[in-house]
């Protein structure tokens, strides 16, 4: 029997699902998924990306068994696949969404497309986000994503697949070469993530406008919603579309709850607005987005100090905190992020590529598009953002003023008192004996001077921008990455919230 061929990626669900939609209009459909080991071998992979996958997959399945079908799962690369499908029982045509993912995933679509060519078969695409294919002009992003959010649900009138009779549950093994899954990560799942959209909606939105710096608030002040959308178990228009509902229900009177909603979806527009930097130009996934920046870190890199960051052992506490909090749970708040990622940029001199590979790993939520944007304008390689230098200890005394995350997250400084827990490397003899702290083994030293290192670091990021071949080349990548405006006032935030294009590493909402 003809069929078509529905191949899932980063979109497991089966509500506002474009592809699985599109195709059960014109026929039986074969809900497919591959294990890829090529792309699971790539250093942005880890085993907590599987698990959570594989719970998704999992819950996929269960509902597509009580309408009669199921969710078919393969190991192999794609083409391979297609192939042995094709082979047994051909497909009228394949369905998917479009994917801004890494390079290994452009490369193997490359493959897709090809075989579809070789094969006759046509190979339809869908959007699954508000980014634009081969995007000739920045201009027209904005009414674009308004457009795409603004569309009705892509809902399948009726499925009836390809086979009658009962699906067995698919058996998902992770391979054996992945590492990392966080004993408190979140779990995967359409149901998981519905749920955490209505509590955030109903309830913790109250506390987003002004409650998603501190790591202490952060937790719950945050949508937490960032892995379901970044693989996919809810679309980012069904998240829109709700939030913008629940926006018009609210009575006049609940201003700080408007407040948080309307702050969330000025994030949920700028989420779209970097993966288009990576669907315009997937270079900057390897290389600067500006190559006036070229050579400006690469030859110096201090493998000992990345080791030190991904220990947790930098000696600056909220730094080393955020590492075993990111560690234990996968997920770390917008702001903690973008700390990390100045330390390792801008004190430690530590270059973009090798620290993204491993926050990808160590974030649940890891979106390329906006991962590798947000490693490079935190690094200052796009050529076209300020630069942000972001002090941990700073950081700390703003957001943890008690203490209260560093002593969770650090042991060996739980007996310390406030004044003292953030720079510990000043503690006199007789009170680290005290406290019970040995700095260099309870507690790392700093690995350098956090002053005189910045002011360094500083000094040669402005001195490479102020070079002439550096400053011409800024017009380009305006040209190509920025965006002039929100698409709609509706969406704009309160003026006392920090305006979205400061929003930073992960958009973990």
């Amino acid at each position: 029997m003809a069929y078509e061929l529905v191949w899932l990626k980063r979109d497991l669900r089966w509500e506002d699902h474009a592809a699985l939609a599109a195709a059960a209009a014109r026929g039986p459909v074969r809900c497919l998924y591959v294990v890829e080991p090529e792309l699971w071998r790539q250093p942005d992979a880890a085993l907590q990306h599987f698990g959570f996958v594989r719970e998704s997959l999992l819950a996929m399945h269960e509902a597509l068994c009580a309408q009669g079908g199921g969710v078919e799962v393969y190991v192999g690369e794609m083409t391979q696949v297609l192939s042995q499908l094709w082979a047994e029982a051909p497909f009228t045509a394949l369905h998917a969404h479009e994917e801004t993912g890494n390079d290994a995933s452009f490369a193997r679509d490359r493959a897709v497309a090809q075989w579809c060519r070789a094969h006759g078969v046509a190979w339809h695409e869908y959007p699954q986000f508000g980014v634009v294919r081969r995007l000739k002009d920045r201009r027209t992003w904005a009414s674009a994503w308004t457009a795409h959010m603004a569309a009705p649900l892509a809902k399948p009138l009726a499925l009836r697949f390809w086979r009658e009779g009962r699906y067995p549950v698919p058996n998902l093994v992770a391979p054996a070469f992945l590492r990392h899954d966080p004993p408190e990560r979140q779990l995967g799942g359409r149901p998981q993530g519905l749920a955490v959209l209505h509590r955030f909606l109903n309830a913790r939105s109250v506390g987003y406008r002004g409650g998603i710096s501190s790591p202490l608030s952060a937790p719950d002040a945050c949508s937490r919603l960032s892995p379901y959308l970044a693989w996919g178990c809810l679309s980012l228009r069904e998240v829109v579309q709700a939030t913008e509902a629940h926006l018009a229900a609210l009575p006049p009177t609940a201003m700080r709850h408007r407040a948080g909603l309307q702050a969330f979806m000025s994030r949920l527009h700028w989420h779209c607005h970097f993966i288009q930097k990576l669907e315009s130009e997937p270079e900057i996934e390897w290389r600067n987005m500006h190559r006036g920046y070229d050579g400006l870190r690469e030859d110096e890199f201090r493998a000992d100090w990345f080791e030190a960051l991904q220990q947790g052992r930098t000696g600056w506490p909220m730094v080393d905190a955020c590492v075993a909090m990111l560690r234990e749970t996968g997920w770390l708040n917008f702001r903690m992020r973008a700390m990390l990622v100045s330390v390792a940029a801008y004190p430690l001199w530590l270059h973009w590529r090798p620290v993204g590979q491993w926050l990808a790993t160590q974030f649940l939520d890891y979106e390329p598009g906006i991962h590798w944007s947000q490693m490079q304008m935190q690094a200052g390689t796009t050529g076209i953002n300020t630069t942000r230098v972001y002090n941990p200890v700073k950081q700390a005394q703003d957001h943890d003023p008690h203490g209260v995350f560093v002593r969770r997250w650090v042991p060996g400084l739980r007996q310390v008192p406030t004044p003292l827990i953030f720079e510990p490397w000043r503690m006199s003899p007789a009170e680290q004996a005290q406290y019970g702290v040995r700095l260099g083994e309870t507690v790392a030293m700093p690995l350098v001077d956090l002053a005189q290192a910045t002011r360094t670091a500083k000094a040669r990021l402005h001195e490479r921008r102020g070079q002439a071949s550096v400053r011409s080349g800024k017009a380009a990548v305006l040209a190509r990455h920025a965006s002039e405006r929100q698409p709609r006032k509706a969406y704009r935030a309160p003026r006392k919230t920090a305006p979205a294009s400061t929003a930073q590493l992960g958009f973990d909402f």
